[in-house]
């Protein structure tokens, strides 16, 4: 009998045919076949096909929440927008990770936003919840007990609650004034029990709504670098020259000062590059490959000055110069170097590393 449970699994797997419908209705050989057969399973063929008819069962339940997009939804984004207070996101178990992360998009792309744990509130973190925020509350079954405390509290409160459900029928759904549905056939787990298909529902309907809460703000590439200050794209926008200049770290040598001491500042300041210095104004820099460049065509060198190699006319740019710009001078003239310059004032040098190294890329 086991030999024949054991084939029968394995030929599921190795044709690719997951039925959940097999595994769930007769968990007694899925669970005999798991304890003394699990060298099937862990077949890499079998992990590839598992892995494989995960992800297709999961987007095709995604594809299929397109048909749950109505006016309610439409209607539901309307009062998000032209709220006057806060977004709160609740929900229970996995439904309230997928709030957790749908109040971190919300608030990264201008919509102000609260997470609240549907256990939790109804012990005291209700307090949160003022009168003019909307209320989405997040539940597959939407039968839970919290939900069933919370919801009517809430609407007593006079708080809009938009649902995300997946049971269009349940205690959740006919009592918030918005229902958008994340209804799944099933779950990927083989037990059609843990939340696969329908977390990833849930995810994907929070993006739909920050991107249409997105779109209605005119959100701009300028807004999200305010709220993203550390990130690369946040770096491009709002990062200038001026904050990445180090003023201990500012090579300067004279038209007259000997190719040893040229040599010497180059080394100290660790940028590759001095900057020639005449009356307080740059007339011209010397870097590494100006110092190698030297030496192969001259010997001796030690009647030549700074003057004698220096690169006259060098690239300049303000401090007020966002990085990114500068980074763009550097890959257009193929140099690693700029000399930074206000007002004819020397201001000191960026070097393409250091940009680099600030993530701007």
């Amino acid at each position: 009998m086991l030999r024949g449970c054991q084939f029968r699994l394995n030929s599921f797997f190795i044709n690719g045919i997951l039925s959940k419908f097999a595994f769930h209705k007769d968990t007694t050989f899925f669970n005999t076949y798991k304890f003394y057969n699990n060298s099937i399973l862990d077949t890499k063929e079998n992990i590839l096909i598992l892995a494989k008819n995960t992800i297709l069962s999961e987007s095709e339940s995604i594809a299929k929440l397109i048909d749950f997009i109505d006016i309610n939804f439409a209607e539901a984004t309307q009062i998000l927008f032209n709220s006057k207070g806060r977004i709160i996101v609740t929900g229970i178990g996995k439904s309230a990770i997928i709030a957790q992360k749908m109040v971190a998009t919300f608030n990264s792309t201008g919509t102000p936003s609260l997470f609240l744990h549907a256990s939790e509130a109804i012990h005291g973190d209700l307090g949160m919840v003022q009168p003019e925020d909307v209320v989405i509350c997040i539940s597959k079954s939407g039968n839970s007990p919290e939900i069933k405390i919370l919801v009517p509290i809430l609407k007593r409160f006079g708080n809009k609650l938009i649902a995300i459900t997946g049971n269009m029928t349940s205690f959740l759904a006919k009592e918030s004034h918005y229902v958008l549905n994340t209804t799944v056939d099933a779950e990927s787990c083989p037990l059609n029990l843990a939340p696969t298909n329908s977390t990833t529902a849930q995810l994907v309907m929070g993006d739909a709504l920050a991107v249409c809460l997105m779109n209605l703000r005119n959100f701009t590439p300028e807004d999200f670098a305010k709220y993203h200050p550390g990130g690369s794209l946040g770096k491009k926008l709002l990062l200038r020259v001026k904050d990445m200049l180090d003023a201990t770290h500012k090579p300067r040598v004279t038209p007259n000062s000997s190719i040893k001491e040229v040599i010497f500042e180059i080394s100290a300041k660790r940028l590759g590059v001095t900057a020639v210095i005449e009356n307080e104004k740059v007339i011209g820099i010397i870097t590494d490959g100006d110092i190698r460049r030297m030496l192969n065509e001259n010997d001796p060198f030690t009647h030549l000055t700074a003057k004698d190699i220096m690169t006259k006319n060098p690239k300049m740019i303000q401090s007020t110069t966002m990085v990114a710009e500068a980074l763009n001078i550097l890959e257009d003239f193929s140099i690693t170097q700029l000399v930074v310059v206000d007002n004819g004032e020397y201001k000191g040098v960026i070097h393409l590393h250091d940009i680099l190294k600030e993530g701007i890329v």
